[in-house]
């Protein structure tokens, strides 16, 4: 039997509930949800208090008595494990940054779209449900390898698997993990005016702290993107967040672009990440030229700097991590950025984008068979133009 999970939905408008109750009704007959409901954060406090079984609380900002930044920093001490996601309009962009930095797993914006609701909720519940899991093995572990094992479900948990798609665009993403953990994500964020912030990134070491490096990471940099459709100064803020308390010296390359579908205009900012392919509708490529830019979380108060790129009808940009080019064969050659490159040399990539990374897959497991994945294995593909 599958649990149903308790969601206490936060807010003062009185017809948030019967909107939600009758918008959620298929999840709610289907027993995958039960929602509650309070006015404020005061209400939702006390509710917090006499209801343990509660896995998701869905508040709004703006609330009279007890704002929800300032529940946001009461509900760890009712419960830890309770997983937050804040609701507010795209005007109040600076209250939602801070909660996202505050510790608020996700966010939806007002007027509520409950397709993305839906998404942002199952996403929720199943990194909460990865997150349990960890918590109820922690004790049992004999090996490093089944740490691993459970960071990677984590890892895995986090990342998109529903994808945008217009009638001039497509974008998906793919992440294979390696034996051990490390801490590729990528990620897909919906900006105001019909725009997309697109990542991809690349966390230093492996194991379990790396896995929650790349979580913080995430969060930080969905935070930071919200208030800014400047990629330098996201990642400029991102790596100020990073530097702060980072005893271990991590550090994650990345890079941020956002992305106008109606123009194919594409502006992105390098924190020292791999340059992404730009592949032509005749299959010819080139890598992009990268603007300065440097690991982030090493050294505060750098400048980074912004470079736009326009796509072209058919143009498919294709941002990977380096466990593509650094995938060694038998004689410890590496696969390289001249093999990606040759993919799509013998003619025009297919307008399907989950099959293009799929191909890229195959490619670097062919190159090396019989040798360990050592890396995770990251791609995130983007083309422009009307599917052919």
């Amino acid at each position: 039997m599958h649990k149903t999970h308790r969601i206490l939905v936060v807010d003062d408008e009185p017809d948030v509930e019967p909107l939600v109750l009758q918008r959620m009704r298929r999840e709610i007959r289907r027993g995958e949800y039960e929602f509650l409901f309070a006015a404020n954060g005061v209400e939702a406090l006390v509710k917090l208090g006499e209801d343990r079984e509660i896995d998701i609380v869905l508040s709004d900002i703006n609330m009279p008595q007890m704002d929800g930044l300032t529940l946001l920093q009461q509900i760890p001490a009712v419960d830890p494990n309770i997983r937050s996601v804040i609701v507010s309009a795209y005007g109040d962009m600076k209250n939602i940054r801070a909660a996202m930095n505050r510790g608020a797993f996700d966010f939806v914006t007002k007027p509520i779209d409950f397709n993305d609701l839906r998404i942002t909720i199952e996403r929720t519940v199943k990194h909460l449900e990865m997150w349990r899991e960890a918590l109820a093995s922690r004790d049992k572990l004999v090996s490093l390898q089944n740490e691993l094992g459970l960071a990677n479900s984590m890892q895995q948990s986090i990342l998109p698997d529903k994808f945008p798609v217009g009638d001039n665009f497509q974008i998906h993403g793919s992440m294979e993990p390696a034996r051990d953990v490390g801490g590729d994500f990528f990620d897909i964020i919906r900006l105001e005016h019909g725009k997309f912030g697109l990542a991809i990134a690349d966390v230093s070491d492996k194991g379990v702290p790396a896995a929650l490096f790349m979580m913080s990471s995430r969060t930080l940099l969905k935070g930071a993107a919200i208030g800014s459709e400047e990629p330098k100064k996201v990642l400029a803020e991102v790596n100020s967040l990073l530097g702060e308390d980072n005893d271990a010296g991590m550090f994650v390359t990345l890079i941020y672009a956002v992305f106008d579908p109606e123009t194919g205009n594409m502006t992105f900012a390098n924190g020292g990440h791999n340059p992404p392919l730009l592949i032509h509708a005749d299959g010819t490529s080139e890598y992009l030229e990268m603007p300065d830019g440097i690991a982030l979380g090493m050294v505060d108060g750098f400048s980074f700097k912004d470079k736009h790129v326009r796509l072209k009808e058919g143009d498919v940009l294709v941002f990977y991590t380096d466990g593509v080019t650094e995938a060694m064969d038998s004689e410890e050659e590496l696969y390289g950025t001249r093999r990606l490159a040759q993919i799509f040399e013998n003619g025009s990539p297919t307008s399907d984008v989950e099959e293009i990374i799929q191909r890229i897959f195959d490619s670097v497991h062919c190159f090396s068979t019989g040798i360990p994945q050592s890396d995770d294995i990251t791609c995130l593909a983007l083309r422009f133009g009307k599917s052919s």
